[in-house]
């Protein structure tokens, strides 16, 4: 698929998705979501690509939200159908490869909920989040009524809604948005440091962790914990256990193979 809206690269075992709309700040219209769909099932084919950085071009924004004039047309109907940018980031969230978000700039409004659609969040001295949606009498309708609250807690998350507070990326960070804060220059950096982090361990296992969290993370503790078990069942029987334990008692780097 040829992308007008984004950029799809590689490097070695690591893939960038990056909104390429510098124009407009690299806000998300229709056209981007189903190209980022594109991407990812690309990427979920691709048995090399081990990890996903989601970033936006230019160095000013990440992504400044859903592209307005898009959004003026809108109707109730367009937003009950199921390839919206809900539906996008529900998709995000439970990519079967771990995702980090490459904040650069800008992530307001669908860029801050972007952002919190990936595992991780790394940003740059320059970034701000926001989910200022409310200054249009609309709500934060792509998951950031809820991610924002599972993430920050409940009560810090409706004072930034209420209020569309942008807020600085250090304040990110105290409450817990973001994982790390750095210089501009050293953000790609830091966020390939953070994905060998991840990549170093066994894919399976990591895969079957996203899950685990993500899923008991909904439900009741002692369904969670029955996630827990049966995601550790399953990679028990695997060859990477086997090697990983193998490589932990012999004092070398295992070699993990995804099965």
């Amino acid at each position: 698929m040829k992308f007008n809206h984004i950029l799809l690269e590689k490097e070695e075992q690591l893939a960038f998705i990056t909104i390429n709309r510098p124009e407009v700040r690299n806000a998300i219209n229709a056209d981007t979501l189903d190209e980022i769909l594109a991407a990812l099932e690309q990427v979920g084919q691709d048995e090399e690509a081990a990890c996903v950085v989601f970033t936006g071009s230019g160095e000013k924004s990440f992504a400044a939200g859903a592209d307005i004039s898009q959004l003026e047309e809108k109707s109730s109907i367009d937003i009950l159908h199921s390839n919206g940018m809900q539906e996008v980031y529900d998709k995000i969230e439970s990519f079967e490869k771990p995702t980090i978000a490459m904040v650069n700039g800008l992530a307001l409004g669908g860029g801050c909920e972007l952002a919190m659609s990936c595992d991780i969040r790394i940003a740059s001295k320059k970034a701000k989040f926001g989910l200022p949606e409310l200054n249009l009498s609309i709500i934060p309708g792509a998951g950031g009524t809820q991610r924002l609250a599972r993430l920050i807690g409940k009560g810090k998350a409706m004072e930034w809604i209420l209020t569309g507070k942008i807020v600085p990326p250090e304040e990110a960070y105290q409450f817990g948005l973001v994982s790390e804060v750095t210089e501009p220059a050293e953000l790609l950096t830091k966020t390939k440091e953070w994905a060998s982090s991840i990549m170093e361990k066994g894919p399976l296992a990591v895969r079957l962790a996203k899950l685990s969290v993500n899923l008991g993370y909904e439900t009741d503790m002692k369904t969670g914990l029955a996630i827990e078990k049966l995601s550790q069942a399953v990679l028990f029987d695997s060859d990477d256990k086997t090697e990983g334990t193998r490589a932990f008692l012999e004092k070398r780097k295992p070699s993990f193979k995804g099965s």
